[in-house]
């Protein structure tokens, strides 16, 4: 069974960081692409940033390039997402994502219950 746990949201000031988590289990992780979503108050869903599976490329919304890093450690099957210098507009629900091949903006098949992310001052 394909399990995605994510872990890391809270509360951060403006210009505060962030780590998410995301242990992942049931499936062969190095394999997959993986990616987080959000989604913000009253929004819908917003990819903001994936990771290949095997050649291991990254891709940043625009959004938050120069701020958010992801990076996956497929020993410890876990996909990580450093949030810096983060902005009330980063608030909402972020997801981690698995896409059904190694190309992580593929059609994802399974996502986590999601970890919130508060910025206010």
């Amino acid at each position: 069974e394909v399990q995605l746990v994510e872990s890391g949201g809270g509360l951060v000031q403006p210009g505060g960081s962030l780590e998410l988590s995301c242990a992942a289990s049931g499936f062969t992780f190095s394999i997959y692409g993986m990616s987080w979503v959000r989604q913000a108050p009253g929004k819908g869903l917003e990819s903001v940033s994936g990771v290949n599976g095997g050649n291991g490329r990254a891709t940043y919304a625009d959004s938050v390039k120069g701020r958010f890093t992801i990076y996956r450690d497929n020993p410890k099957s876990t996909l990580y997402l450093q949030m810096n210098n983060l902005k009330p507009e980063d608030a909402g629900v972020y997801y981690c994502a698995k896409a059904s091949e190694p190309n992580w903006d593929a059609h994802y098949d399974y996502r986590g219950q999601g970890t919130q992310v508060a910025v206010s001052s």
